[in-house]
């Protein structure tokens, strides 16, 4: 037999119900900020003398974007510079490269993605940023970025 509760308990359940509602988004804290890029751990750098600054370098940051999606969230990124692998990048890290003025090939693949490159031309006119994310069919993608 269902349980009934007369009007005035009724009322003061739904009226209980509102003020929980308005408490609980009375405290709602405003989104949060954008949390900064993770640097890729040096144990997981494959040829360390493309990180390294040099005089004569220029520094070009290439980031794997954040993705909350669960089946690439923790799929490695293979990066490379001028065809030779370099590290991989996980969810939210950032590798910073030093490369000589010029054009270089950057590029990069998973385990179930082919390689796939960009042409990148390196000066000091022009900010240096890669962006490596994957598209709605879990594909790879890389992007040079204005900034």
């Amino acid at each position: 037999m269902p349980l009934r509760l007369p009007v005035a308990g009724k009322f003061a359940a739904g009226a209980a119900l509102v003020v929980c509602f308005a408490a609980l988004t009375g405290c709602a804290s405003e989104p949060a900020g954008p949390v900064p890029y993770k640097d890729v751990p040096v144990a997981r750098i494959v040829k360390p003398g493309y990180t390294e600054p040099e005089a004569g370098k220029i520094a070009v940051d290439v980031r794997r974007e954040r993705s909350g999606d669960v089946v690439i969230r923790f799929r490695d990124a293979l990066v490379y510079v001028d065809g030779e692998q370099v590290t991989d990048l996980m969810n939210g890290e950032r590798v910073i490269f030093y490369l000589s003025p010029g054009m270089h090939r950057i590029a990069v693949s998973t385990q179930f993605d082919p390689v796939i490159e960009m042409q990148f031309m390196v000066t000091g006119h022009y900010t240096n940023h890669a962006s490596v994310t994957f598209n709605a069919e879990h594909r790879i993608e890389l992007h040079r970025v204005p900034k």
